[in-house]
């Protein structure tokens, strides 16, 4: 029997959390695997507390406790790292914790494990639940890291990582950079990769909180992953704006001068990269607790 951790960053959403938790439970039954959870409290300043759960599926829930705030992206690192090295897993599914990856899909991930060992499953986002500007800037945000990166990255957090997945994407500094951007920086280095199409949810409570500026940040963020690509690729801009500049006009050399400033500061982000970093992430953890064991 297959092992599944569904790891869940949350941060000041417990609502939502409860909420995707009995979801989560509803959604796995009749399922011929081992299912836990493991939240991880990116130092919530409300107190983190779920009652009257009533799981009947869930084999356990566990909330991993950090001392400081650092991030959507990091509390996921962090939480690999942890898992990798103390608990016993086959797979493990990150998962947002709003309700916004619906646990619907799940059957998903459980059924291409099946009768395969896929390394890498990715939850490939067709459709989008926020307003026409939202998914009209998202849309950008793909074509031009896409342009800046040579990569059509097509998937968020949800996804299914197996035991080597995991291993080689916590040995790579990306990963405190930027989740999606890591995994497929490293997807070239597995054999086995499967995706299904995804249908990306409602929030259960509140508002998104991926707004413009969050989302102009996770693409730089990718964007900074593949930085060795971004200068190769910006240099021979640089180089076409020069020559349009000594041919046509020198207004072209601002063109030059700001895709330089563009490379700096994604060279300036990508100090995020940092392998020592990830490696120290656990001295940012205070406890674990178990709140839920059968």
């Amino acid at each position: 029997m297959k092992k599944y951790i569904i790891l869940i960053p949350i941060y000041n959403d417990t609502d939502s959390a409860s909420q995707l938790i009995k979801n989560i439970d509803y959604e796995i039954t009749n399922q011929n695997c081992e299912i836990s959870v493991l939240l991880v409290n990116d130092a919530s300043k409300e107190t983190i507390e779920f009652n009257n759960l009533n799981l009947v599926n869930i084999k356990s829930i566990q909330i991993l406790h950090l001392l400081k705030n650092g991030g959507h992206c990091h509390a996921i690192a962090t939480g690999l790292k942890y898992i990798y090295s103390n608990i016993e897993f086959d797979y493990i599914i990150p998962m947002d914790g709003d309700g916004e990856d619906r646990p619907e899909e799940l059957k998903n991930f459980f059924n291409l494990t099946k009768n395969s060992n896929p390394e890498i499953i990715t939850a490939n986002r067709v459709k989008r639940s926020e307003g026409l500007l939202f998914k009209t800037l998202y849309q950008i945000h793909k074509i031009l890291t896409y342009l800046i990166t040579g990569n059509m990255i097509k998937f968020g957090n949800y996804s299914c990582l197996s035991k080597k997945a995991v291993k080689q994407i916590i040995s790579d500094g990306s990963i405190w950079l930027s989740y999606s951007g890591s995994i497929t920086k490293n997807i070239p280095s597995l054999h086995s990769v499967s995706f299904f199409d995804s249908i990306r949810g409602s929030r259960y409570c509140g508002p998104s909180k991926m707004s413009f500026i969050n989302l102009v940040k996770h693409s730089l963020n990718i964007s900074a992953v593949f930085k060795e690509v971004v200068f190769i690729r910006s240099s021979i801009l640089v180089m076409i704006f020069s020559l349009f500049a000594y041919f046509f006009s020198p207004y072209f050399l601002i063109l030059a001068a700001t895709t330089w400033v563009f490379v700096l500061f994604i060279f300036f982000l990508a100090r995020n990269d940092d392998i020592k970093k990830l490696n120290n992430c656990e001295n940012n953890i205070k406890n674990l607790t178990t709140i839920y064991s059968r």
